[in-house]
């Protein structure tokens, strides 16, 4: 599990493997990831924007910007909290993901919250130290 907090706001995610979606033959590998945010906060905030930058094992990087996360702008309420599952696929047994929402307060004061780097390995896969 990885975890990054940001002005009160816990962003935890949980990346697996899926080896059924996955063909090593024709280089596509898969992962789901699910990701909980927890407003820890004394405010309100929305979820507006995300922003990811996907690097696979060749060290080549993708970034997707869109509008909120599987189709919602979740609103958190302070204590509450938002899961969602989404995936991503590589043409590489191994990666990483990282990036960012941006968020907004009920007053309008955007600002953007971390999602902490998380791995995207195989099972199996070798690993080398360097």
């Amino acid at each position: 599990m990885y975890r990054a907090v940001t002005r009160q706001i816990e962003v935890i995610v949980e990346p697996t493997f899926l080896p059924e979606r996955s063909s090593t033959e024709d280089g596509r590998f898969f992962w789901a990831y699910t990701i909980v945010i927890v407003n820890s906060g004394p405010e309100t905030v929305q979820l507006k924007t995300r922003h990811w930058i996907i690097t696979d094992g060749t060290g080549r990087n993708q970034e997707v910007h869109g509008e909120g996360v599987v189709g919602e702008q979740p609103i958190l309420e302070p204590g509450e909290r938002f899961e969602y599952t989404s995936g991503v696929p590589l043409s590489t047994a191994s990666g990483f993901m990282t990036g960012s929402y941006q968020m907004v307060t009920e007053d309008g004061e955007p600002f953007e919250i971390d999602i902490p780097a998380f791995s995207l390995d195989s099972p199996g896969l070798r690993r080398t130290l360097n």
